[in-house]
């Protein structure tokens, strides 16, 4: 037990006097005793406990209540659950305990706050499957969820104290579900500053470059902010109106993620500018005719780009998002984004859901995050749902594009985008979705797999005859529509299994045979299947022809002269223990094999193991250079990804504890798979003066090569062994000053390409 010093003491102290100073709803008496005696029972619980970083325990709950009462505006239950959230975990105390001291409502909380416990099937991750335990309590109370989004916060912001795997899986994790997921409860600031530090942890180099630009640029920025700022400032004090106008900077992630998929440098990523505009607005007129006004006024100043407008004032977002954005020709020839919105607006972009209640405002965001929280109810609710399925079928549901589409009664339905006709199906009722036949989109016959746009408006055609199709699940990309045909299909399946059991019963006994284990056997292994359901499934929609059960289950299986050959073979040793030495013998070849890996070293790729303790993986194809992990499988094998590989990511979300820290050694003997694409004009001698560059640089060797030109440009893509990162950037560095190439990089999803 550590000893708690005067030092940790005042640290404590200061750290609750700054809660207590930001509880803004917890003003009356009453509440600061319920804060405070929360408070005290939790440093009493917490006591000698230190965190990886040396400080005391208590210092985290403190911290968490803090982000949740100051950057979430959540009341004194929430706060109180805050300080409480790992007590039950951590210390002897129990969630009845809890119910007695502060009672039903915070112990509610805190009971869907503590982790779950316990041993899940080996096959199950349960990464996963405690994320799909911890949204069950969405069904109780949706503070568990904020609370919980603020301690991941607390912990990303204290993640340097971790080891590396760790960070890696904390920080895949948080990308993949907490940061989508705080953006679907409309905690903008939050899910920004959680998708930053992801990015700090996965990909360091990158983090640190961009905010070092964003740095060098800001002055400039400034200077260019101010010239648009000024004269729409005076336009609006002139028109009476009260506002704030200040620039709204990129995050790095928005950044990073734009330099990846367009490929272009942080300077060309600024000439863009987000301007907000957020007023205090008059009483007695709607705050949409207040925006369009401003909106009136800017335009008069800055000439609009027609096709950038987006309403989100007249249908807000599904998280609860209200604005009005406008896209205008500022000065410098530069674009800038006008983001209009009122104060209450503005509080609820930042802090979320958890502020809404506070305006009693009626509008459909409020039903909008209830129908989004039935939904993702509806997909944990069956109990035949694997985790790793279920974490898909979520993502599917945290989409941040939207559409909004109309009933044929001119009601809205807000779907995500890309989302067609069959989905919108599924959205009005599972019956409809089941029986739809096709649908009509502004009055024309359109098919099922129909791509919706916003503003169409949607009448769904429906026949009893019509039952689901395996088909169906190519085209859906709702989560509802996903479940609801999976499970169409398992009521299906259930039912001819049920079909073929009795078939196969009533026929054996009309020959005067039994549906036992012996007859069982015989069949499966005639067949070839791996069970029983799979046998009485194919029997009942009929794969397997009844008539010919009788001959199958009346052949003797083998010989009385091979049963003796086989006893006097293996001599005196029973089934049982021949099958135990085989086992036994299997291990020890396995661990003379595979050395045993420590997870919490960094797993080194020496170029002399390859193939050997690890293997590349084929979706992303790592080269010595790239920014790398390991998983380790359930045989000991190694696998090496990128980090920015889709499926990494997803490996480090759901099975984070199989993830290894990995870095290469020096690889100079060793080729590797890159594959780069390349563009620009097309003129006489340009393929030839790209394979002569190749071909002299000796660190480099060509597989193949493919050029097509239209137009007068064209497009080529080139496979090369190289040896590392180094190499490869140096050949692009060569190739990219050909006069008439005006794009060359390397592709980074290699596996479609191969």
């Amino acid at each position: 037990m550590n000893v708690e010093t005067e030092k940790d003491k005042q640290l404590v102290l200061d750290a609750y006097e700054a809660l207590l100073k930001d509880c803004k709803r917890s003003r009356t008496e009453e509440s600061r005793k319920m804060i405070e005696k929360a408070f005290h029972f939790a440093w009493k619980a917490h006591r000698g406990v230190r965190r990886k970083s040396g400080e005391p325990y208590i210092l985290h709950p403190i911290e968490v209540a803090h982000i949740a009462a100051k950057e979430m505006g959540l009341g004194t239950k929430s706060i109180v659950a805050a300080l409480l959230h790992d007590v039950v975990e951590d210390t002897d105390y129990t969630v009845e305990d809890i119910e007695n001291l502060f009672g039903e409502k915070v112990s509610q909380i805190v009971d869907g706050l503590t982790k779950i416990k316990g041993v899940f099937d080996q096959n199950t991750s349960m990464q996963a499957e405690n994320f799909r335990k911890m949204l069950l309590t969405l069904s109780d109370d949706l503070r568990v969820i904020l609370i919980k989004m603020a301690d991941r916060l607390h912990n990303m912001r204290t993640l340097n104290s971790m080891p590396l795997r760790k960070q890696m899986k904390i920080a895949g994790e948080t990308l993949f579900l907490f940061a989508p997921l705080a953006h679907r409860m409309g905690l903008y600031t939050i899910k920004t500053e959680l998708e930053n530090l992801s990015l700090k942890y996965e990909h360091p180099d990158d983090y640190n470059l961009i905010h070092e630009k964003i740095k060098e640029q800001e002055v400039k920025q400034a200077k260019l902010i101010e010239q648009i700022i000024a004269p729409v400032e005076v336009k609006l004090k002139d028109n009476s109106i009260r506002c704030s106008i200040k620039n709204r900077p990129r995050s790095i992630y928005s950044i990073w993620t734009k330099m990846q998929t367009q490929n272009v440098s942080v300077e060309e990523i600024y000439d863009m500018v987000s301007v907000r505009v957020v007023f205090k607005p008059e009483e007695g007129i709607p705050e949409k005719n207040q925006c369009w006004n401003i909106y009136s006024l800017i335009t008069d100043i800055y000439k609009p780009k027609p096709e950038r407008i987006r309403d989100w004032v007249s249908t807000p977002k599904a998280n609860g998002y209200e604005a009005l954005h406008v896209t205008a020709m500022g000065p410098q020839g530069k674009w800038v984004e006008f983001q209009i919105r009122t104060e209450r607006m503005d509080d609820i972009a930042e802090k979320g859901f958890a502020v809404h209640s506070k305006y009693n405002t009626e509008g459909s965001s409020d039903s909008e995050l209830d129908k989004w929280l039935n939904d993702v109810r509806e997909i944990l609710d069956n109990p035949e749902a694997d985790a790793m399925a279920f974490l898909d079928e979520f993502k599917l549901n945290l989409f941040s594009h939207e559409i909004q589409v109309f009933t044929p009664k001119g009601h809205i339905k807000t779907l995500p985008k890309n989302a067609t006709t069959l989905d919108f199906a599924y959205e009005i009722h599972t019956d409809i979705g089941n029986k739809c036949i096709g649908a009509k989109v502004n009055h024309r016959l359109v098919p099922l797999s129909h791509v919706l746009k916003s503003g169409d408006q949607v009448e769904i055609l429906t026949s009893e005859k019509q039952s689901p199709k395996h088909e169906w699940t190519e085209f859906v990309v709702t989560a509802k529509a996903k479940s609801k045909i999976k499970a169409a299909f398992k009521k299906e399946r259930k039912e001819y299994t049920s079909k073929g059991a009795r078939m196969l019963e009533d026929h054996l006994l009309e020959v005067g045979l039994q549906l036992n284990a012996k007859a069982l056997r015989k069949m499966l292994e005639h067949y070839k299947l791996s069970g029983k359901e799979e046998l009485f499934y194919k029997v009942g929609i009929g794969k397997i022809d009844i008539n010919d059960i009788e001959g199958v289950v009346r052949r003797k299986s083998r010989s009385k002269f091979i049963k003796y050959w086989r006893l006097n073979f293996f001599g005196n040793n029973t089934k049982e223990e021949l099958e135990e030495e085989v086992v036994e013998e299997v291990e020890e070849t396995a661990k003379d094999e595979k050395p045993t890996i420590d997870k919490k070293k960094t797993f080194m790729l020496s170029e002399m193991a390859a193939n050997e303790s690890y293997k590349i993986a084929t979706c992303c194809k790592p080269i010595p250079g790239d920014e790398v992990l390991g998983y380790l499988d359930m045989a000991n094998n190694v696998t090496i990804h990128k980090r920015k590989c889709p499926n990494a990511l997803k490996l480090m979300s759901s099975q984070g504890d199989r993830i290894l820290a990995a870095d290469w050694t020096s690889h100079r003997l060793m080729s590797f798979l890159a594959v780069i694409e390349l563009s620009g004009i097309d003129k006489i001698g340009i393929v030839n003066e790209v394979t002569n560059i190749i071909s002299k640089d000796h660190d480099v060797n060509m597989r193949s090569l493919h050029f097509e030109s239209h137009d007068g440009v064209f497009e080529g893509l080139i496979h090369l062994y190289v040896h590392n990162t180094e190499d490869l950037n140096n050949l692009i560095v060569k190739l990219i000053k050909i006069k008439g190439l005006d794009n060359v990089k390397r592709i980074e999803n290699i596996e479609e390409y191969s």
